[in-house]
């Protein structure tokens, strides 16, 4: 029996839109849509095997139904833009890709749809229809069957019957009952699913329903016998026309040879680069089978993965001294390290990859230990060969992520020079909302898909370290890491060039950063791990109060990290207010609903104040101790350099930017950050920088006024705001002021503003009237921004750092609303993260030059911390301001703030 594959076009365009994330190409033009509808195309082509098989979709203008009840479908917005500019390239897709395509004038696909599967049915054909929709289950016989290829559902008429509860040729008497929200066709007011099916069961049909409608007693008979007279008409509305007079026959309709070179122009003009990787696959498949039919032997050579380059493993001392020869003479060299741990500090060396031309890389194997393992040069003379090069500043270097490997070579004593390139960072300036690890940006950038680290290593408790992995698997998985850094770097640096503002942020921002991070986490901050223990200690009393003054407002104890316990304690046995559900149905304990809830009860504030104590205690006062280093007596955060997408640095292990600063117990943690005997900790913080940044990016003439006259910038919104002299401004009124100015610039709504003041929405909504009255300028770079971002779909900083916001046109509406919110806020937070890193780079510049044993050992926020001997003290604290607010020239004056304790709560 031969096949006709029918696929409700667009049924699946729509669901692909909404269903995937806002995805774009290179010149921000959405390709969500396209990406969903083509992976299901090419999954029903692997699926069913089809003789014949058409792509169906809805003609533009009115049909027949339109004209019949101009009501019909008017409930819907017009398709949203970001959908309409993809549907030209989709079908261009479909058609090279060798689907036969279907548009018919004055009818809809489902009627286009229901006259091929009618034709197929008489014609002794199998049909199996691709679709999301529920009404061309009408259709559905023994010879036609629907499958919904996003749900894996397949409906025949026996699951027609358990889905619906009738069979298929109830299918459209149902529909006429229940009505069709989708298409805004009303049914019988108050008839639902369960009364259609019951009436169908007991009547059989809707003929015999309109027959015993008198029968049918309560209200819901009268809705019934209300909507007699209008049955005729939604019967020609739902039902689906199968006579439509085609221009095509089914035998028309067989799959076309795919044009592999216009789906080649298309894939990269979309940036498809999966589609495009896997149909290069395909080539490169069908090419090696029609030559095996010729010449066996040249097949095996051409069955080799086409990204394979000549890796060599280096064993000799004679293989060594040839290599320090070419990187000698080498203008760039690509380098790696394989090691024993992940932790920079304790990493140690267990391999060296290098690349200095394409597909040509070699593996130094160090201390690979396992039974047979071949001979290995000896660590030290390798290391005492290599040293020289690799500190040479003259000697270019690049690599992924060098700040990891500048580590592991301290750990053996060298201090890698000549860093000239990172592809990590270059991804990042390009890219910054993008994964930069290399497996991604190797797909992404050169259709490569790399060896894993889990092939070589395995996964879980069957993870073996990289000493135990064989030689020749490491050296196939480490040359290949130097060498597609390489290519990473030829293709990403062109782009980057090309651009002076985004070669600036690379080469005099990011950079030279990765520099001054190497220092600051290899200088480590000192701890009083004593103070910390005690504090812990105290910390534990004060849980243990708190658990019991628990008990007693709860009659009874209770597990106070037990969401399910405190639910049961809170909704069931107190009779709490329940404010939402999870998910799940059950009442939510979530901070939110404690914090509202602790507006008018007790227990719930005092489970606040338990959490916060217990989040301190287990990640700091208890874990701090356990960081240190056992070499140094110091913890060494690590600072992601390419994770935030405004350019902010990301700490961990430990993470200091979390360290909670508005209770005394989270102050106090500070204290445990101290210097080393004869020195003092300064602490260096720019003053409300955002506030800054936004008058200069706005150019608002009161905020630049404010600022300029040296301002309390909040006491001046207030009295702009208020309407009063700025004498005359309150503590209230201030508090006010810095929650609405810090609140906008963060994009924030009226809803927001009241629930953060504690006041009705309309109040919140004269106060942000009044603002933006008074700082209209304010507004104007607000608007300005939104349509900036949806335009390009991304915003700047001052110097040109790119901050991507992939979701500024998604159709779903909380998405596009908190990029909008992103969008305004994103080039303050950009600039600020651009002038701590220029003032990070000024200032260990500056010390360098000047030899001065203070150093950085800590940067957090809009602060650089500073461990600094006493007999610099004068000289760090009179010359920092200086050199921290000389990095970028704004039209406001950027003010520092420098304070000098024995520990870092003392000096901030």
């Amino acid at each position: 029996m031969k096949t006709l594959l029918l696929v409700d076009g667009s049924s699946y365009l729509y669901r692909a839109f909404h269903a995937l994330p806002d995805l774009r190409n290179r010149n921000n033009e959405p390709t969500g849509a396209i990406h969903g509808v083509l992976n299901m195309l090419r999954r029903l082509h692997k699926d069913y095997h089809a003789d014949y098989s058409a792509c169906v979709f809805d003609a533009k203008g009115k049909t027949f139904r339109d004209v019949l009840y101009p009501e019909y479908k008017a409930h819907r917005p017009a398709m949203p833009h970001d959908l309409a500019v993809q549907i030209e390239p989709l079908h261009a897709c479909i058609r090279a890709m060798g689907w036969p395509m279907l548009i018919i004038d004055g009818v809809e696909a489902d009627d286009v749809i229901g006259t091929l599967a009618q034709q197929a049915a008489k014609a002794g054909m199998r049909c199996i229809i691709s679709t999301g929709d529920k009404d061309i289950a009408q259709l559905v016989n023994a010879n036609i069957a629907l499958v919904n290829t996003m749900s894996n559902e397949m409906l025949d008429e026996a699951n027609v019957l358990a889905k619906f509860g009738v069979p298929p040729v109830r299918m459209l008497d149902y529909l006429m009952l229940v009505g069709d929200t989708a298409d805004n066709v009303p049914g019988v007011q108050k008839v639902g699913p369960k009364t259609a099916v019951k009436w169908l069961t007991q009547y059989g049909s809707l003929d015999n329903i309109i027959a015993h409608a008198d029968e049918i007693k309560g209200t819901v008979g009268e809705h019934l016998r209300a909507a007699l007279d209008w049955f005729d008409t939604a019967r020609q509305l739902i039902t689906i026309k199968c006579d439509v007079n085609l221009p095509v026959k089914i035998t028309d309709l067989e799959h076309q040879p795919q044009d592999t070179e216009q789906l080649i122009r298309l894939y990269e003009q979309l940036d498809m680069k999966t589609s495009l990787r896997e149909l290069r696959q395909q080539i490169t498949t069908d090419q090696s089978a029609v030559m095996i039919s010729s010449d066996s032997q040249t097949t095996s050579a051409n069955n080799e993965n086409t990204h394979a380059g000549t890796y060599q493993t280096i064993l000799t001392e004679a293989e060594l001294n040839d290599w320090l020869v070419r990187l000698d003479a080498a203008q760039l060299v690509s380098v790696d390290t394989e090691t024993t741990s992940l932790n920079p500090m304790q990493a140690k060396l267990v391999g060296i990859s290098l690349c200095i031309e394409s597909q040509h890389a070699v593996y130094l194997p160090l201390m690979h230990s396992y039974a047979g393992v071949p001979q290995q040069l000896p660590l030290e003379m390798v290391l005492s060969k290599l040293k020289p090069w690799l500190e040479d500043a003259t000697k270019p270097k690049l690599g992924q992520n060098l700040k990891y490997d500048k580590h592991v070579f301290a750990n053996h004593g060298i201090q890698l020079n000549g860093i000239v390139h990172d592809t990590l960072l270059q991804s990042y300036v390009l890219e910054s909302h993008r994964p930069h690890n290399m497996d991604s940006m190797a797909l992404r950038h050169l259709d490569i898909k790399t060896i894993s680290y889990d092939e070589v290593t395995g996964k879980g408790v069957n993870r073996i370290g990289f000493d135990e992995v064989a030689i020749d698997t490491a050296t196939r998985y480490a040359a290949e890491d130097a060498d597609i850094t390489l290519q990473l770097h030829q293709a990403l640096y062109p782009s980057i060039q090309s651009d002076e503002r985004l070669h600036y942020i690379y080469r005099e921002i990011e950079m030279p950063t990765l520099d001054v991070l190497f220092e600051i986490e290899r200088n480590g901050v000192l701890l009083d791990y004593k103070l910390l223990q005690k504090q812990s200690h105290e910390l534990g009393e004060k849980l243990h109060v708190l658990e019991q003054q628990a008990y007693v407002i709860a009659e009874q104890p209770f597990n106070l990290n037990s969401p399910k316990q405190i639910q049961e304690i809170l909704f069931n046995r107190l009779k709490l207010p329940i404010i939402k559900k999870t998910p799940t149905g059950v009442p939510s304990t979530d901070e939110d609903v404690l914090q509202q809830l602790s507006l008018d009860y007790p227990l719930p504030k005092l489970l606040l104040d338990y959490r916060s104590l217990a989040k301190l205690k287990s990640t700091y006062t208890d874990k701090l101790p356990l960081m240190m280093d056992r070499n140094t007596g110091r913890v060494h955060t690590n600072y992601a350099q390419a994770v935030a997408v405004t350019g902010r640095l990301a700490s961990s292990d430990p993470n200091l930017q979390n360290i909670p600063v508005r209770t005394s117990e989270g102050r106090r943690i500070r204290e445990a950050f101290i210097a080393q005997p004869g020195y003092r900790i300064i602490s260096a913080d720019y003053s409300q920088i955002e506030l800054r940044i936004m008058a200069h990016i706005s150019q608002d003439d009161g905020l630049l006024k404010a600022f300029a006259a040296g301002e309390d910038i909040h006491r001046a919104t207030a009295a702009e705001v208020f309407g009063i002299p700025l004498d005359q401004v309150d503590q209230e009124q201030r508090r006010y002021a810095k929650v609405i100015n810090f609140g906008l610039i963060y994009g924030m709504s009226e809803f927001g503003l009241a629930a953060q003041l504690g006041i009705e929405r309309s109040a919140a909504r004269a106060y942000m009237e009044r603002y933006f009255a008074r700082y209209p300028g304010v507004e104007k770079y607000m608007q300005q921004t939104r349509e900036k971002a949806k335009q390009l779909g991304y915003v700047e900083t001052v110097l040109g750092r790119r901050l991507w916001l992939p979701e500024i046109n998604n159709a779903n509406g909380n998405r596009r609303q908190g990029a909008e919110r992103a969008a305004i806020n994103a080039p303050m937070q950009g600039t600020a993260a651009d002038i701590i890193k220029l003032a990070m780079i000024a200032v260990r510049n500056w010390l360098h030059k000047e030899q001065l044993h203070s150093k950085l050992i800590m940067q957090v926020h809009d602060e650089l911390v500073l461990e600094v001997p006493d007999d610099e003290i004068t000289l760090i604290k009179n010359a920092l301001p200086n050199y921290m607010s000389q990095v970028m020239q704004l039209d406001v004056p950027l003010l520092i703030q420098v304070g000098v304790g024995d520990n870092w709560e003392q000096a901030h």
